[in-house]
């Protein structure tokens, strides 16, 4: 595994944000062999729903760098600099995931269904005003965070799954959850002319459309994996409703954090939970030894 490259330590205090925050790229790579066709041990919902999820990525990502991006003029050092972190471990998870998402095809699964529909969707986007992306962008990097933190948590989730798809998820996880405020301080410099009120208008609307659209999207594309492992009808539908909200129920657990976006003044910082990523790191000190 490579050593770590720091790339951006806080030194001034933008609150919440912790003021020693340091974001860091691992240059981590997984999947480059093979992996069991159900890596979630052996169970299909699992599978089924972190196959969706990874297949969004390669494309969900290169937009929420670009929506960030585009936002950066006349940010402070401090945020420019996140930014630059922000986009450099965006492109390591793009490029993990593309190695994962051939992984899961050779293995049998149909995922281009998923990606034809990820373009599609990206494709209507091009028209509207770039501060409407990174309103979308602020609410899905608000999920990725709380899928992280949950994740890292909840050994569960994981406990019995392929050992190295298991790393990437937890590698992913924690630079997610480093990240999290970045697309959120972004926009609060973007709208800074903007009211309290517009501002929490704005976002609490984008983060209800954006859960409606996830949630109906990501289902549909469980159970289109879910068919080709032959499981179809009310066994698909129970099956990964129960996963999803009853063990080990990610929705359920989730489900307060995402209700405290929607609390004036939130940030996602409110809640600092740097101790999931050391939990990650404690389990990988070789990846940890300073570059040279």
């Amino acid at each position: 595994m490579n050593a770590p490259l720091p790339i951006y330590t806080a030194t001034a205090k933008t609150a919440p944000t912790p003021d020693d925050l340091t974001i860091t790229v691992r240059d981590e790579r997984f999947n480059r062999g093979t992996t069991p066709r159900r890596w979630w041990a052996g169970e299909p919902f699992g599978t089924a729903w972190h196959n969706a999820l990874s297949a969004t990525f390669p494309r969900g990502e290169a937009f929420f760098i670009e929506a960030v991006k585009a936002h950066r003029e006349g940010a402070d050092p401090k945020l420019e600099a996140e930014i630059r972190a922000f986009v450099r471990q965006e492109i390591n998870h793009t490029r993990e995931h593309i190695a994962f998402n051939k992984l899961a095809e050779n293995a049998g699964y149909d995922i281009k269904a998923i990606d034809k529909r990820v373009a599609e969707m990206l494709e209507l986007t091009k028209g509207r005003p770039a501060i409407a992306n990174l309103a979308v962008t602020m609410a899905l990097e608000h999920y990725t965070a709380m899928m992280a933190a949950e994740f890292l948590d909840n050994p569960a989730h994981f406990k019995d799954a392929d050992p190295e798809v298991r790393d990437m998820w937890r590698w992913h996880s924690a630079e997610e959850i480093e990240h999290k405020g970045v697309a959120y301080d972004t926009w609060n410099h973007a709208t800074r002319d903007w009211s309290k009120w517009r501002r929490w208008k704005v976002r609490s609307l984008v983060m209800i459309t954006v859960t409606a659209r996830f949630f109906k999207n990501r289902w549909i594309d469980s159970l289109n994996l879910l068919e080709q492992d032959g499981i179809t009808g009310w066994k698909a539908k129970w099956g990964l409703f129960k996963y999803l909200t009853v063990s080990p129920g990610v929705v359920r657990r989730i489900f307060p954090a995402w209700l405290s976006y929607f609390k004036p003044g939130f940030h996602p910082w409110d809640h600092d939970d740097r101790e999931l990523i050391g939990l990650y790191e404690g389990e990988f000190e070789d990846a940890l030894l300073p570059a040279e």
